[in-house]
Formats: C-alpha cells, sequence, structure tokens
C-alpha cells in the first residue's frame, strides 16, 4: 500500500499507448486505418474482450472481499460479472454502492491491511474507464470519512485508533495518476478584458469588413490576462498535513471531471459531508430562508395560499380538477428546502474540519452542479441547498470574502430556481382553475340487430 508515487501512477493510458500518426489517419486507403475503423477487426475484440475479463476478475475479488461480512450481498455483486458491460453495472448498482459504503464506514477500515481499500487502489491502475469511474464515485465517501476521522485523531487525548493509511493510499494513487496526467504544466484560464466589445455584442467596434472580423486585444489598447486555475502538482509519497488539503481536492477534481456519469446516492453522499464538515447547527444559515412566504401550502379551507397576502385558488367540486389542484399543492411543497439531511440512524457521519480555499473551492464546484443540473433528482438539489447554506454560515464565522462571495451566488441561482418553478406551477394551476370544464358526452352502445 505505501508506495512511491512513481509506482503510483506508472500506468498508461490507452491514448498515449498506441497514437497512429497524422499521415496514417489521413490517409483512408492505408490497412491501418481499415483496422481501425472496421467493427470486425480482431484487434478490437481481443481488446474489448480483455477489457471484460479484466473487470469481471475485480468484481469477482470485491466479491469475495465481501463474503466475510454479507453472503447475501456478496451473491449479487458476484451475478453482476455476467452482465455484457460489469463494469457500468457495477457503477449503476444502489446495492452494491451501499454494501460498500457499509464497510468503509466500519470504524476499523482505512487501515493498512484493509482489503477494501486494496482493491479499490488496484482497480483505479487500471485502464479500462468503467473501472476507474467505479472507484472515483467512492471518493466522497472516502474523503468525508477520511477528513473527518484525521481531525478526531488529532484532537483526541488517546490515541488508540488505527491508522488511515489504507485511505490515503488511494487517495495518493488518484493524486499520483493526475500528477503525471498534467506533466507539470499549470490550469490556466483566460480571463476576457472587460473594456473590450463583446463577441456578442450587436454593434461591435474597429470591425474588419473585409474577412468579417472584429479586432480586438492589442489593437483596440487590450491587454491579455490569463489567470492560474490551478498551481503544478508536486509529486507526493506519503500523506502530509500541510499538502493533504491539496491532495484531497485533486481527488475531488477528478470526481467533478466525471460528475456527469457518477450516481446521484455518491453526489449525496459529498452533499451530506459538506454540510458536516461545515458545523451545520450554525443559526446563520437560515438567513436566505423565507419559504414561509415563497411556497404554498394549504390553508383552513382547503385552497392553494401562496404567503400571506398571495393569491388562493379554490376547489372545484370535480374530482379531476381537485386532484390537479392536490398535484400542485404537492409539487410546490417539493420545493422547499428540507433541513433533517443526516445518516439513517440520525447520527452525523462527518465532523467540523478545516476548510481552506483550495479544498472548499472544488466543494462549491461539486454543490453547484448537484444544485443546478436539470437532470438531478430533487432529493440532490435539496441536499446540496442544505450544504451550500451551512458553508455560507460557515464562511461568514471565518470571514473568507471569496467564500462568502461564491456560497451567496449559489445561494441566489438556487432561490431564483426554486421561484421559477414556483412560478410555473401557479400559472399551470391558474390556467386549468380558469379553464371550463366541458360535459361529457353520453356514450352511445351501437347494438347489432
Amino acid at each position: 500500500m505505501n508506495s512511491s508515487s512513481s509506482q503510483i501512477g506508472g500506468t498508461k493510458s490507452p491514448s498515449s499507448s498506441a497514437s497512429p500518426s497524422s499521415s496514417t489517419t489521413s490517409d483512408p486507403n492505408s490497412s491501418s486505418y481499415n483496422n481501425q475503423n472496421n467493427p470486425n477487426n480482431p484487434n478490437q475484440m481481443q481488446s474489448w474482450w480483455e477489457s471484460i475479463s479484466k473487470a469481471r476478475t475485480r468484481i469477482h475479488i470485491l466479491s469475495s472481499i465481501i463474503s466475510a461480512s454479507s453472503t447475501t450481498s456478496s451473491s449479487f455483486i458476484s451475478s453482476l460479472a455476467d452482465s455484457d458491460r460489469p463494469a457500468r453495472s457495477l457503477l449503476e448498482s444502489s446495492e452494491s454502492y451501499l454494501t460498500i459504503s457499509n464497510l468503509l464506514s466500519n470504524p476499523n477500515s482505512g487501515s493498512g491491511n484493509d482489503s477494501l481499500c486494496q482493491w479499490l487502489y488496484e482497480t483505479y491502475q487500471s485502464s479500462d474507464p468503467d473501472l476507474r469511474l467505479v472507484v472515483l464515485s467512492f471518493i466522497p465517501l472516502l474523503s468525508g470519512f477520511y477528513l473527518s476521522r484525521i481531525i478526531s485523531l488529532a484532537s483526541s487525548t488517546h490515541n488508540n485508533q488505527s491508522s488511515l493509511s489504507g485511505f490515503e493510499a488511494v487517495l495518493l494513487s488518484i493524486y499520483a495518476a493526475e500528477t503525471k496526467a498534467r506533466a507539470g504544466k499549470p490550469c490556466l484560464i483566460s480571463i476576457p478584458d472587460l473594456s473590450q466589445p463583446s463577441l456578442y455584442d450587436s454593434t461591435p467596434r474597429n470591425s474588419n469588413k473585409s474577412n468579417g472580423t472584429v479586432n480586438r486585444g492589442v489593437n483596440d489598447g487590450g491587454v491579455s490576462s490569463v489567470g492560474v486555475l490551478c498551481a503544478p502538482l508536486e509529486p507526493q509519497i506519503a500523506v502530509k498535513s500541510t499538502k493533504r488539503a491539496c491532495i484531497v481536492s485533486v481527488a475531488l477534481d477528478c470526481y467533478y471531471k466525471q460528475i456527469s456519469q457518477m450516481p446521484s446516492w455518491s453526489k449525496l453522499e459529498l452533499c451530506q459531508f459538506s454540510a458536516d464538515w461545515s458545523g451545520k447547527d450554525c443559526s446563520c444559515r437560515h438567513e436566505f430562508n423565507n419559504d414561509s412566504n415563497e411556497f404554498g401550502n394549504l390553508n383552513e379551507n382547503g385552497n392553494i395560499c401562496f404567503g400571506e397576502n398571495g393569491n388562493s385558488f379554490e376547489r372545484d367540486s370535480e374530482d379531476d380538477e381537485s386532484n390537479e389542484v392536490n398535484g400542485t399543492v404537492e409539487h410546490i411543497s417539493k420545493l422547499k428546502i428540507r433541513d433533517d439531511f443526516s445518516s439513517e440512524d440520525g447520527v452525523s457521519r462527518g465532523v467540523r474540519i478545516p476548510l481552506p480555499w483550495e479544498l472548499l473551492q472544488i466543494v462549491l464546484r461539486i454543490l453547484g452542479h448537484c444544485l443546478l443540473a436539470p437532470l438531478n433528482p430533487q432529493e440532490v438539489r435539496d441536499s446540496a441547498a442544505f450544504a451550500v447554506r451551512c458553508l455560507y454560515a460557515r464562511a461568514v464565522h471565518d470571514i473568507v470574502p471569496q467564500a462568502i462571495l461564491a456560497t451567496r451566488s449559489l445561494i441566489q441561482l438556487d432561490k431564483r430556481s426554486r421561484l421559477a418553478a414556483k412560478e410555473a406551477a401557479m400559472a399551470n394551476a391558474a390556467s386549468n382553475a380558469n379553464t371550463p370544464s366541458k360535459a361529457k358526452k353520453p356514450e352511445i352502445l351501437l347494438m347489432s340487430k
């Protein structure tokens, strides 16, 4: 488990192992071009079968690890190896995720001899992208337990807990792979010059009519600006206290790059741990909440009411219209932000930890996706909204300007999206209430003589 960074990041990506030259790919008549684009190419079939075999082998090893604690779950995970895409089936299986998360939540997990951490470490070395996605899906859970336990371990008077070198080995393997991929270069971002006309300006200045382009930058006296989004990564062979936040943030950044393929239960884990990390008991998180004035409820007469002086829509005696009203009320009630996010036993699994900006900014990026991505379920959005408000309260107490600005922006975006959904529901309810119901035509039965 305690291997050097060169050993951890020593795997080669499929793209780097074989890259045809430009002259070869530009010639459609060449034999190598035809082999690469031929679906019956035996090399492609062999590569596909090797990928399936490796995934099935990793799943069988995982099943043997889980069999010590749960025979039923072990047999279910073993059955996933028989699917056409075993690694993808493992990624999308909620039962498998729950079983592995229960093992990771064990107080004795994360040690140097933890077989599950060893499996995660070895699986991430695979060249199969689906297998690497499986490991990345557990990064929120692994990072949450690691950061929470390392802080609890440092603050405890008697050090009786086992080491967390198993968690650290998995995080180091991801960090080393990302370090090799970046090749010692920083992540840069170009910052536009706001003094120059926009690309979407209706009347651009200094336009060149000959080629239809717009001259900007040096010709207009502007100065191009390049910002450093992330500094070059330094190789690490151990998780030091001064580099802990950087290593975890890089692992979370790798998770964020593939977040569109992550299951919803993995996103929920990060949202809940983020709230625990911030210290969610602070009352400052209620500063932006005015749900009683923004979301509808039923009054004493059974009508939909929005706010104290808002409009109300009377129920109709007809069953179908009553069902429409009830459906509108139920839809609007789901827009409220839940305030009871915790583990199943009601106890928070994370603790309040230091949140430097290098760790907090990637957490906010992930929460922004969970909060605003249209395909996320409502449970993920509610959990992200709760976590962002907790982080806002933490930023106010720590007096971190960039964190206050970022969290306030996310809160305002969340409020606007919920308000837009509420107005759409109100408009739908109003249109249904104002539409006169048509009398049903009598049924005509045709009978043969």
